[in-house]
């Protein structure tokens, strides 16, 4: 399996580490990407990752999910990207999966790959999942498409993309490792 998270100036950290941190547990492949022309990203509240590479150096072609943390600048940065929007377009026609938390669903609105998909993105951002059906739940998977709100479902989000890439069972092993009650 292999899943790439594409970073961006203004991230929120919260969305990208943990879907790092939870789909390594899973012994996923996942690597960080910038976006621009520098492995340094600097998120929204100025902690500073090292991407493992550059969008421009990448290889997409043996993917299984992309996936796309929210936050404000970062999602606007994304968004800009006319790389990425093209790489999301490809991944989707192939049937390929990929993941969106916060305001970052609105790339996939903005593509038209929501239409007929129930989604959901951060509160204030519903207006731009253009075609999807909105629904309350924190985390959503319809079809290959995974949306979740936002910083405070990060761990729930990267759950349901372990369990989309590997099954509900390590999903749930995960669960009880990192969620064990130390008493």
């Amino acid at each position: 399996m292999k899943a790439f998270l594409f970073l961006a100036d203004g991230f929120e950290e919260i969305e990208a580490i943990t879907p790092i941190d939870i789909l390594r547990r899973a012994e996923i492949d996942i690597e960080t990407i910038s976006i621009s022309n520098k492995n340094e990203v600097i998120g929204a509240h100025k902690i500073k990752l090292l991407a493992d590479k550059l969008f421009s150096e990448t290889n997409f072609s043996e993917c299984d999910i992309l996936i796309l943390p929210g936050g404000i600048p970062g999602t606007k940065n994304l968004e800009a990207h006319q790389g990425l929007k093209s790489l999301l377009e490809k991944h989707y026609n192939q049937g390929k999966s990929i993941a969106a938390i916060c305001a970052a669903p609105s790339i996939l609105g903005g593509l038209g790959i929501l239409n007929g998909k129930d989604a959901t993105c951060y509160p204030g951002f519903e207006h731009t999942l253009i075609g999807a059906q909105l629904s309350k739940n924190n985390v959503v998977k319809s079809g290959k498409i995974i949306t979740a709100k936002g910083a405070g479902t990060a761990l729930e989000f990267s759950l349901k993309i372990v369990e989309e890439l590997k099954g509900s069972s390590l999903a749930d092993k995960i669960t009880t490792t990192i969620c064990a009650n130390s008493n």
